[in-house]
């Protein structure tokens, strides 16, 4: 018993002298390199993020097995944290989830952070190539503006291209009334306008069926939604179909989870996380802004059907092109 005693005390003599080391390099690093100091700060708390989320998810994964509950019966917050990787084997955000990615992405670095004073290496990369092969964790919160705002920037060039389709497949629908109601909605739209919800939800029924159901857009109209939702355009049709319906299916779920939670529960930070994952860039917008476009949101997807999906995948772009 001495004996184990004593190595615990020379271990936490040990680490506390480490941690003491620690805070005077931190100092240094701030009064000498301040910008230096912010990248290795990021460094350091992205590390421990990264940590806690993987805890977090293995947390909720044990606790839906325990309960034997399904992901659409978990609470907003712990759907939210899974939504990244519930599907891994279904190469979900293009070869895999984003959340193994970023493991994937962060075991080398974590290597090469561990022989002492290592993470300078770590921080060069960070300062040289951020974006290519760092993940978000490791972005400081003024790359993280700039890189949403330059992923957000790809996925726009898409929107023109759905709009457009809607246009087009609109011609070819049976209704003259709601065939009117649509083309006059894209119009607007183009000319800079944002629909209603109520413009929207009487349209529903077009998007059961051919041609503007899911199963039946064109293929260059899925490919044009699938880079709305970052998912990769490049595989075949029916690849293509499945994905996007999986993926706007999860959204709706989520949607209804955040619904029951309340938008007034949400963080500054998981409002605009929110507006993004549904197509609207809100990395330079407030708090009221985004609430007001998700309570647009959730009073149609909250509405919407499970078959009428193919709308809502397309309101992404007719609700966040011209907001704002």
């Amino acid at each position: 018993l001495s004996t184990k005693a004593s190595s615990r005390s020379i271990l936490s003599a040990l680490a506390s002298k480490v941690k003491r080391v620690n805070l005077r390099y931190e100092r240094f690093l701030e009064r000498t390199f301040p910008r230096f100091y912010i990248l290795y700060s990021t460094f350091t708390k992205g590390m421990q993020a990264l940590f806690l989320e993987v805890k977090e998810v293995r947390k909720i994964k044990s606790k839906m097995s325990r309960q034997r509950l399904s992901i659409q019966q978990l609470p907003y917050r712990e759907m939210e944290r899974l939504r990244q990787v519930r599907r891994w084997a279904r190469h979900r955000l293009g070869a895999t989830g984003q959340f193994r990615r970023d493991v994937i992405k962060a075991i080398p670095i974590g290597i090469i952070a561990i022989p002492p004073f290592a993470n300078f290496l770590v921080i060069v990369l960070m300062y040289f190539f951020p974006r290519q092969l760092l993940i978000r964790y490791f972005w400081t919160p003024n790359q993280q503006v700039e890189f949403l705002d330059a992923y957000d920037a790809i996925r726009r060039d898409s929107y023109p291209d759905v709009v457009e389709s809607l246009a087009l497949a609109a011609r070819s629908l049976p209704e003259p009334q709601l065939q009117r109601r649509l083309q006059q909605l894209c119009v607007e739209v183009q000319r800079g306008s944002q629909p209603r919800v109520a413009e929207l939800y009487a349209v529903r029924s077009l998007f059961l069926g051919s041609p503007l159901g899911l199963n039946k857009l064109q293929v260059s109209h899925v490919k044009a939604l699938s880079q709305v939702l970052f998912l990769t355009p490049h595989l075949p049709a029916f690849f293509l179909r499945r994905r996007l319906l999986s993926h706007v299916l999860e959204i709706r779920h989520l949607d209804r989870a955040m619904l029951r939670l309340g938008l007034g529960q949400l963080s500054e930070e998981e409002l605009k996380a929110a507006c993004y994952l549904r197509g609207l860039n809100s990395t330079h917008l407030g708090m009221s802004e985004c609430r007001a476009w998700l309570e647009q949101w959730l009073g149609l997807s909250c509405k919407l059907e499970a078959s009428e999906v193919s709308l809502l995948a397309n309101s992404m772009v007719l609700l966040s092109l011209n907001y704002v």
